[in-house]
């Protein structure tokens, strides 16, 4: 505590300071300003000690050295506060700028997770429902040495005789290094139970998808196969890639700090999975029959390939399209490039005889000729400075008069020269157009190739040109054009879609997904169709297709040897031989084409070769299709029974998924890939041929 000793001075100090004041107010009331002393002025500013000590002591602790309050420091002081400033801007830029986005994906990586579904492909099933293409679960075994808890030879014997490998190469496997050692590939999930029972540590099955099919090499051709990568290569697994590859979109979940996924945003389709398969329009059954007749001829005239086709010709549904040679789908590595390419709808040949209905049509439905109407057949004329002549015109000559009808019967080129010459060659150019003859059908299986003909200036400008392509020849096209032709002549005129694909069912069987088709197009009239219809069954019945005959059904049908183009110019000695049948007549519903390719042999012909193939499939399809008899009475119960009885002894079809396991290879390359080779290119020269090459059966050309 601060002592003042000087009480008396303060008091004294005070009462002249009062005094003071009462002067200056009197001073001020009277208007007068009293003189100011100098004891006076001392007094205002006076301060008492109390005052004083305080304000010494505010100027002693808040006192700022002066050197401290330098120019120099404070310059240096703003411009530490500048480049911190500066720098400071220049990291923001460069995190928020120049390296945002790489920072905003590295911070969703460690905050998020990505999460994506691994479906397996949709099954493919035919119209019954048998199986044809399935996923199956599979496994590949990893060894870790490095987390091994027992010794490499305790290990390599529980594995070897699980995995039936020798115990010396399992042993080598395990000393190649310390983890990610792959023992073996495709393992069944019984195999891969066994290797988890044996609890060994340091072992990792990891879980794929394969895709297996069941039916091995009967449907290869038409469902095809999917590479390593699960990626369709050919067939319906190719055309129909978007409908059998289920994939959902990658959705990424946030994490917590330790790691743990937070389950939220998770969609709800993303756990969920359809049952829906793909099913197509083939009979298992049929199939198998078809497959048999084809292979025993396609064996015993030592062909080169051979195919047939079996449609529905009021809506183009197939039923059955066997081709050999084939090959396993299981097992397509293994393959050679020339059987993987399915050639019904990739090659192109000259049809020959087999296209000879279908000219006959134009001309009735152009009005250029009846079904009545009588052409003289001379065996052989002369078109400009190119001679023509019938097959059979060395032993049976010139036949002299003949309806249009037996023109068709008796297969006779000159006689189809003659029906056709009644059309301008432009109108029957135009015809062709309109048949969409040189263009693809639409069908639902992959790489298909368009017909080939010639210019209208060409067709038009040599005379030749509308006289070969009377009879077949001159122009090219593929097997499924030619029976999509051949159906619209069944149906009553209506050009259909062929197609294999029926679209997407469920587990009850009820169609979820159909393939846009277009609608059927009108080309003839039913009249027009009628009558060609008839000729057909006279083909049967007392041409060249009696070998094609069935006790108690109707049939019509039309036989076909071409010559093949040379390719380098003209034909050659090869030829492809051709039956094309419609059954029954009188109600048409199924049409059959059977094309084998260079079949060996003098007697190798439409006749001996092809139409036997198509009236053993047309048995099968009566039985399977339970098609009733035009005429009950030629037929007997027995022989229905047998045709039944013979059908289901080819006909068993009922492969078991689950017992269709490993098989005898189950290593595959691991890098394997099929390039589609084009479609062969036989378009014919257009240099003029001698008359023996356009015979409807076979010539020598070296006869005169």
């Amino acid at each position: 505590m601060a002592i003042s000793f000087h009480p008396f001075r303060q008091q004294q100090l005070r009462q002249q300071s009062r005094q003071q004041q009462s002067r200056q107010q009197q001073s001020r009331q009277q208007g007068v300003s009293p003189p100011r002393s100098r004891s006076s002025r001392r007094l205002e500013h006076a301060v008492l000690p109390e005052e004083n000590y305080w304000r010494r002591r505010s100027r002693r602790r808040f006192r700022v050295p002066e050197q401290s309050l330098s120019r120099p420091r404070l310059l240096l002081v703003w411009g530490i506060l500048m480049l911190g400033m500066l720098g400071l801007a220049m990291n923001l830029f460069r995190l928020q700028i120049l390296q945002g986005n790489q920072l905003l994906e590295l911070a969703t990586s460690q905050q998020t997770i990505a999460l994506s579904a691994a479906l397996p492909r949709r099954t493919i099933v035919d119209r019954e429902g048998n199986v044809l293409a399935i996923d199956k679960p599979v496994y590949t075994l990893y060894a870790h040495p490095i987390q091994f808890g027992q010794q490499k030879e305790t290990i390599a014997v529980g594995l070897s005789q699980i995995l039936g490998k020798p115990l010396d190469a399992i042993l080598q496997s395990l000393h190649q290094g310390d983890s990610g050692i792959r023992l073996a590939d495709s393992l069944s999930e019984d195999t891969a139970k066994q290797v988890k029972r044996l609890g060994f540590d340091g072992l990792e099955l990891v879980q794929q998808q394969e895709r297996l099919y069941p039916q091995q090499d009967l449907f290869s051709n038409i469902v095809g196969y999917v590479n390593v990568d699960r990626e369709g290569q050919s067939g319906v697994e190719y055309s129909q890639e978007k409908q059998l590859a289920r994939s959902l979109p990658e959705i990424r979940i946030s994490r917590s700090g330790d790691g743990t996924v937070i389950p939220n945003g998770i969609p709800p389709e993303f756990a969920q999975r359809d049952d829906l398969q793909l099913k197509l329009t083939l009979d298992s059954r049929l199939q198998r029959a078809t497959r048999y007749a084809l292979k025993q001829q396609v064996e015993q005239f030592s062909a080169k390939r051979g195919v047939v086709i079996v449609m529905d010709v009021n809506d183009g549904s197939i039923l059955s399209l066997a081709s050999e040679p084939t090959f396993d789908s299981n097992k397509y590595y293994q393959t050679d490039l020339e059987t993987l390419r399915d050639w019904v709808v990739t090659d192109v040949y000259e049809p020959g005889s087999t296209f000879k209905p279908i000219n006959l049509a134009i001309a009735i439905e152009s009005g250029a000729v009846k079904p009545n109407d009588v052409f003289i057949d001379e065996g052989a004329i002369q078109i400009g400075e190119w001679p023509i002549q019938n097959a059979d015109y060395e032993s049976a000559g010139g036949r002299g008069p003949l309806t249009v009808s037996e023109i068709l019967e008796y297969s006779s080129n000159v006689g189809m020269v003659r029906i056709m010459q009644r059309l301008s060659p432009g109108v029957f150019y135009g015809w062709l157009e309109r048949l969409k003859l040189g263009a693809e059908t639409g069908i639902d299986l992959p790489f298909e190739s368009p017909g080939q003909v010639k210019s209208y200036d060409q067709f038009t400008g040599v005379r030749v040109e509308p006289a070969t392509t009377a009879f077949g020849q001159g122009f090219s096209l593929t097997p499924i054009k030619l029976i999509q032709l051949h159906s619209m002549i069944a149906n009553g005129g209506k050009m259909v879609t062929p197609h294999v694909v029926e679209g997407l069912v469920d587990g009850e069987g009820k169609l979820k997904w159909q393939p846009d088709r277009p609608q059927p197009k009108p080309m003839f009239s039913a009249k027009t169709t009628d009558a060609v219809l008839k000729m057909m069954e006279q083909v049967v019945v007392n041409g060249t297709g009696k070998s094609a005959q069935i006790s108690g059904f109707r049939i019509g049908g039309k036989t076909g040897t071409a010559q093949k183009a040379s390719q380098y110019g003209g034909y050659s000695n090869a030829r492809i031989t051709s039956f094309i049948g419609i059954l029954p007549i009188d109600s048409p519903r199924y049409a059959v084409l059977a094309v084998i390719d260079e079949p060996q042999g003098d007697n190798a012909y439409g006749s001996t070769v092809a139409a036997p193939i198509v009236k053993e499939v047309m048995e099968a399809l009566i039985a399977s299709q339970r098609i009733p008899p035009s005429h009950p009475d030629e037929v007997g119960q027995e022989g229905i029974s047998q045709n039944l009885d013979e059908l289901h002894e080819a006909v068993d079809f009922q492969h078991q998924v689950a017992d269709y396991g490993e098989s005898e290879d189950d290593s595959e390359p691991e890098e394997w890939a099929i390039e589609h080779p084009e479609p062969t290119d036989t378009t014919t020269d257009t240099t003029p041929v001698d008359s023996s090459l356009f015979a409807e059966e076979w010539v020598d050309p070296a006869q005169p």
